[in-house]
């Protein structure tokens, strides 16, 4: 049962929106500093090593790990290793406030897995949801011009979100109908920083490939400076560590459903975070596409009636 939503939990639950706002801009500033690749890997090798002393008691059993590997490589492929690869290198021809925008519309893309792939069919509330989340992420491909969606005239960087987007619901998936070995008695005993550790173990693994095969086929330095390494343990506190940890304290205290309405928040911030750092002010199909959104996350979430209410 959800606990109320008081002020406190409500700061808390607000912090992870503010992070992943803050990835998206700070993704977006070192575009030409270091390659997106490289980034992410970088990312995930520092947030795996701050790990580490809250999570090193699950190397002392290796075979806990070995006999579930494939599920975690599955789970490391589509988060660690695949949706913030694909957010760095959407950032290059993308704007966050876009980003962020488009990385709202997974409710669409949860739904579309679920049903295509677990065969969980949709109601009808969370598909007049996805609906609304569908029309704002069309307004924010077309800049406002609906005439450009018929064009099929799309931003490079928009389609690697969406494509990120896609990654996340697998993941998500992934976590919500985990096989057997991660149910019930079966699963570990790891607390929220040995289970997020070994998601970053065979995340690396992923991520750390694709920046190898980055380097060989697009060779790029890394321009090293304060602001670089400022944003490479950034990005691995906040967004990767503080992040996870604020979201499933505010989701263990109040449920999935409330927290899921402070995720919307996170292209509120990256719209005030852009205009300060990087002067890009929103146009008005932004806020539109952010209305919509936000209507169809409100519609989704809408609590089911059964046949005993009153």
């Amino acid at each position: 049962m959800s606990g109320r939503l008081d002020w406190r939990m409500a700061l808390l639950l607000s912090v992870p929106p503010l992070m992943w706002a803050g990835n998206a801009v700070v993704g977006r500033l070192m575009v030409g500093q270091i390659p997106p690749l490289a980034l992410n890997a970088l990312r995930w090798t520092l947030a795996g090593a701050l790990l580490l002393p809250l999570a090193w008691r699950v190397l002392r059993h290796p075979e806990v790990i070995r006999i579930r590997w494939g599920y975690f490589a599955k789970l490391g492929l589509f988060g660690v290793g695949s949706y913030n690869a694909l957010q760095y290198m959407g950032l290059h021809t993308s704007t966050p406030v876009n980003i962020t925008l488009i990385a709202a519309s997974s409710p669409v893309w949860m739904l579309m897995i679920g049903s295509i792939v677990y065969g969980v069919r949709a109601r009808g509330v969370q598909l007049a949801g996805a609906a609304l989340s569908l029309a704002g992420v069309a307004l924010v491909l077309s800049r406002g011009e609906w005439a450009r969606l018929a064009q099929i005239q799309l931003v490079p960087g928009d389609l690697l979100m969406l494509a990120a987007v896609i990654s996340w619901g697998f993941y998500s998936w992934l976590l919500a109908r985990p096989p057997e070995s991660m149910r019930g008695d079966a699963r570990p005993s790891w607390n929220w920083a040995e289970f997020l550790f070994v998601q970053v173990m065979f995340g690396w693994m992923w991520g750390a490939a694709a920046a190898g095969a980055e380097q060989v086929l697009a060779p790029a330095d890394i321009n090293w400076s304060g602001s670089v390494v400022a944003a490479i343990v950034f990005v691995a506190i906040g967004p990767s560590i503080l992040a996870y940890y604020c979201w499933g304290k505010g989701v263990a205290a109040v449920g999935p459903a409330t927290a899921a309405f402070f995720s919307n928040l996170t292209p509120v911030f990256a719209t005030l975070l852009s205009a300060m750092l990087l002067g890009q002010s929103p146009g008005w199909y932004h806020l539109a596409a952010f209305a919509l959104i936000a209507a169809g996350i409100v519609v989704t979430s809408r609590p089911v009636k059964t046949a005993d209410a009153r």
